[in-house]
């Protein structure tokens, strides 16, 4: 998958396109990914002991994974994925920059 947890991303497609956020949670089996602040839906919760009031909630849900890009960290433009070995590990590369997206 070319995004991880923590990478900051621009959408491309869908309601929310063009917004950017930060990808929370990543679920490589189903190719989707969470990311803070985007395609917010609202769902309803039956009080429990976290909320004793219940109601309406508004929370994330997930999206495809190919809809979202990684924010090149020179630019600060939306990049593809590329792959190269340094120091002997496998490391995430803007494309546009040449970046290593990996910290």
């Amino acid at each position: 998958m070319h995004v991880k947890k923590g990478d900051k991303v621009k959408v491309l497609s869908g309601k929310d396109k063009g917004k950017q956020g930060t990808i929370l949670e990543v679920y490589p089996k189903k190719d989707r990914v969470l990311v803070e602040g985007i395609n917010m839906v609202k769902k309803h919760a039956k009080p429990s002991q976290e909320n004793p009031q219940g109601g309406i909630l508004n929370v994330e849900a997930a999206i495809h994974a190919s809809n979202v890009l990684p924010i090149d960290p020179k630019s600060g433009e939306p990049t593809r994925v590329g792959y190269e070995v340094r120091d002997g590990k496998k490391v995430r590369v803007a494309k546009k920059s040449g970046e290593a997206l990996d910290k």
